[in-house]
């Protein structure tokens, strides 16, 4: 029997690029987490900005349960890449991303500018920004699978992702 032909075509540069511009572009995402409650896989669509240095920023609040899921597994899924207006959704570049969460402290948000920096990005979430149970947390990629379109799919690393 023959050994089946991987899908996964070396990394390049253009697809380094594409996967750091689908990061960059991104403004909304599927954040998958485990359920606190019962282990179960989780998927909440939630607002993105990029973040200074690499990876994603998100502003969640500590009510939801993807918030509670991050805390205690910092681990989880984000898929990035929105379908362009005509044609297959699945013909359209998506980044596959492996991230680890990390909190923000709201004193070293406010030191980063975060909120004026997510404002300028989502005006409309200045209605919650400022309540008291909101905060920042950092979607660092550690690894990604990218399907660029059909017949275009790579594995990056956390190195590749690095801007």
């Amino acid at each position: 029997m023959r050994e089946p032909i991987s899908p996964i075509r070396p990394t390049d540069a253009a697809a380094r690029a594409l996967a750091r511009s689908l990061i960059s572009g991104a403004s909304f995402g599927a954040l998958g987490v485990l359920h606190p409650g019962t282990g179960t896989p989780h998927v909440a669509r939630i607002a993105l900005a990029p973040a200074a240095g690499g990876g994603l920023l998100a502003l969640i609040s500590g009510l939801a349960l993807h918030s509670r899921a991050l805390t205690l597994a910092p681990q989880a899924g984000l898929l990035v890449g929105e379908p362009g207006p005509k044609g297959d959704p699945l013909t359209h570049p998506r980044l596959s991303l492996s991230v680890t969460a990390a909190f923000i402290a709201p004193a070293a948000a406010s030191e980063r500018g975060l909120r004026a920096l997510w404002l300028a990005r989502h005006p409309k979430a200045l209605v919650y920004a400022d309540l008291p149970d909101f905060r920042f947390v950092h979607l660092l990629p550690t690894a990604a699978l990218l399907n660029g379109g059909f017949g275009k799919a790579f594995e990056l690393t956390a190195a590749d992702l690095a801007q």
